[in-house]
């Protein structure tokens, strides 16, 4: 089994490209995220929780209920993927699809689960999956206040973009709780090695 982690190490060239051409002074930066191969998600996220999509009328019914991070990988292999928002460009037209479309070849190599997870409310991610038409294949699950993204230091401000605090854009295989492959695209707007063929061939 492959397993690949990517760090960013230069600036989000989208980014700065559009706070030069609005006249934005900052030096360059760098992040870095927390989670790693080998790192236990449920444990580097204490008490985090997600959304699953839904409509507002099954919010209310559920009242409200959220999915605790051990319902979702504790005892499962899952492929797991977090873009910076939905209805977005990169994330509609190639990120969501590229593993729309290959479902049944992570089925065939035993992954019980494919999630999409943005910083978005669960509302919007129930009717941007159905959009999509992914929701027979594919989990989606809001972040709404970002918390997992925090703690795992994946998230990202795209304020500049008028999209406020997002995530960045990544992929991960989690067998049991534990990051088996983790991929970082060095810009919010890169989709180079979070796709799913990519992950499907690190499987």
């Amino acid at each position: 089994m492959a397993s690949a982690i990517l760090k960013r190490t230069s600036p989000t060239c989208l980014l700065k490209s559009m706070a030069d051409s609005l006249g934005i002074i900052g030096g360059s930066w760098r992040s870095y995220a927390k989670v790693a191969v080998g790192t236990d998600i449920v444990s580097a996220a204490p008490g985090v929780s997600l959304q699953k999509s839904r409509t507002w009328d099954e919010g209310v019914s559920s009242k409200f209920s959220t999915t605790p991070l051990k319902d979702i990988f504790k005892g499962k292999k899952v492929v797991i993927f977090g873009l910076p928002g939905a209805y977005t460009g990169v994330c509609s037209q190639q990120h969501v699809p590229s593993y729309k479309n290959i479902i049944d070849k992570f089925k065939a190599k035993g992954i019980d689960s494919v999630i999409c997870v943005a910083v978005n409310d669960p509302y919007t991610m129930h009717a941007w999956a159905d959009k999509l038409q992914a929701k027979d294949a594919i989990e989606f699950y809001g972040d709404f206040d970002g918390s997992l993204h925090k703690s795992l230091e994946l998230h990202k401000d795209l304020s500049v973009a008028l999209l406020g605090h997002r995530s960045e854009r990544w992929s991960a295989y989690v067998e049991d709780g534990e990051v088996k492959v983790l991929n970082v695209e060095e810009a919010p707007s890169d989709f180079k090695v979070s796709g799913g063929e990519v992950i499907l061939g690190q499987i």
